[in-house]
């Protein structure tokens, strides 16, 4: 199989010819040991083995795995979109920012040490935006780290949201992340109005999916009561991939604001923030980015909000410009760009983490990581392709990916939707045989193959595992588990 040319033509939605083998592990191995590839960076990650995954101390000598595996085999971590692997750069950096603050203490904010890879720790927040920018398609003052997703959210939507009397409903999608809903709601009632009245929810077209025609045709229709647009670059439960450049422009010619929630898009797929003319995007940065559980978020504004002539933000006193800040004079003079909208100063052991993954990002690029996540995908989905065809039963397929099977339209999740009689027994399996995923309910198994550190061997061993766990199950009693009902696949 050519790599290269199979790559291509994921690019311009077309599906590359898989050979005969391509189960095998030697066709997934080939593909691992590929210079057509952009290489993995697994080995700059910690990835957990079998018997860790079963901890119940943080002695290494106590484990608890099944005496039938390994304790030295790696787990299969499909779940980067919702919690990225560990990068061992994070704890190099963490390391030098605990000798920081052992030796000089409040020092550590002015004081730049010579073989840290620590700025000061008043630079660190501007140092990690500037780091973060490049994967965003932003400029560096465009860009913030500060605070977490939901906060960041609330935050633009002060700065954003101006309802009138006539112009007050905000367009969002029809199954938002809980906390996307929540912030929503809560920012429509802060202005004494009615969610009911006020939240214009973007149905799917079919059972899951909302197609840029559909969106545009409710912007055109409820142009007159919109005042905001907030929409997830990637959806959290099918995994969609939104047109944003073309519903951010359309949304603009009708006189809109628009907002994007990129926190399963940032550092997944590539993004061009600036020149897509996007108002404003928050992201979380413990998905794909790799920060840690609670990571320090990250979030966008662009250029022609975040100069001094036009501050939208709440005031706080990170926001107040360096030169001046110290003054302590209560006169605001807000920092340029993005970090005029930071409130407090920021959690140093946050940028920190932040910091260490960005530094493994810097070996690579949003574009060449893509090529590779393209591909990965495309393999787990022909892999899965074929075990649902191989398992038919009453003439129907045992499970359906939701997510879009056209790969421009998607990112490194696919959306695994299995019949809820079935869906705990295959999670149970799974999780006894070293394999991390997402469950989300209803019925789904969110398959995440990050191209920063998984591999093609990862998803061939995977789909090996989830094959036989598709399999009825004997309960205790004997029996076997009723038969699956079966729902139609578009595979």
């Amino acid at each position: 199989m050519n790599a290269t040319i199979a790559i291509k033509q994921l690019c311009q939605g077309h599906k590359p010819e898989w050979p005969a083998n391509a189960s095998s592990l030697n066709f997934a191995q080939s593909l691992d040991n590929s210079s057509a590839i952009s290489k993995s960076f697994r080995p700059d990650f910690i990835v957990p083995t079998k018997a860790q995954l079963k901890r119940k101390s943080l002695s290494d000598s106590a484990t608890t795995s099944a005496p039938t595996l390994s304790s030295e085999e790696e787990s299969i971590y499909f779940c980067g979109n919702s919690l990225g692997l560990q990068p061992k750069a994070v704890g190099q950096h963490l390391n030098a920012y605990l000798k920081t603050w052992g030796s000089i203490a409040v020092g550590g904010h002015f004081t730049q040490l010579e073989n840290s890879p620590l700025t000061p720790y008043q630079d660190l927040a501007a140092e990690c935006a500037r780091k973060m920018s490049h994967m965003v398609g932003a400029s560096p003052s465009e860009v913030v780290a500060m605070n977490t997703l939901t906060i960041n959210l609330h935050l633009m939507m002060a700065a954003f949201y101006k309802p009138t009397e006539k112009k007050h409903k905000i367009m969002c999608e029809w199954r938002p992340f809980p906390s996307d809903w929540y912030a929503i709601e809560s920012q429509i009632e802060w202005h004494g109005l009615d969610p009911k009245k006020s939240m214009l929810l973007v149905e799917p077209d079919d059972r899951y999916l909302m197609t840029t025609e559909n969106i545009i045709r409710l912007i055109d229709e409820n142009a007159h009561e919109l005042a905001l647009i907030l929409l997830p670059g990637i959806q959290y439960y099918s995994g969609q991939l939104l047109d944003i450049s073309t519903i951010t422009a359309h949304a603009h010619k009708r006189g809109i604001t628009i907002g994007w929630d990129l926190a399963h898009a940032a550092g997944n797929v590539e993004l061009r923030l600036h020149d897509w003319n996007i108002d404003f995007a928050c992201w979380c940065t413990y998905k794909y980015m790799n920060a840690g559980a609670g990571a320090v978020a990250g979030a966008f504004v662009h250029s022609k909000h975040g100069d001094n002539g036009h501050y939208k933000g709440l005031k706080g006193w990170y926001g107040h410009d360096k030169s001046s800040r110290f003054l302590m004079d209560n006169k605001f003079v807000p920092t340029p760009g993005a970090q005029g909208f930071q409130c407090s100063n920021p959690s140093i052991v946050d940028l920190t983490c932040l910091l260490g993954t960005l530094s493994v990002f810097e070996r690579t690029s949003m574009a060449e990581l893509r090529s590779r996540s393209l591909l990965l995908t495309a393999y787990a989905e022909h892999l899965l392709t074929q075990i649902a065809s191989r398992n038919i039963k009453g003439g129907s397929f045992p499970f359906e990916i939701i997510t879009p099977s056209d790969p421009r339209y998607r990112g490194a999740q696919l959306s695994v939707l299995l019949p809820e009689e079935v869906f705990e027994d295959a999670s149970a399996a799974l999780e006894a045989n070293g394999v991390v995923c997402d469950k989300r309910k209803p019925g789904i198994i969110r398959v995440a193959p990050v191209p920063m550190y998984n591999t093609f061997d990862d998803v061939c061993r995977f789909m090996q595992i989830f094959e036989e766990a598709l399999q009825p199950r004997t309960q205790a009693c004997g029996q076997t588990i009723q038969e699956e009902k079966v729902i139609e696949a578009r595979l």
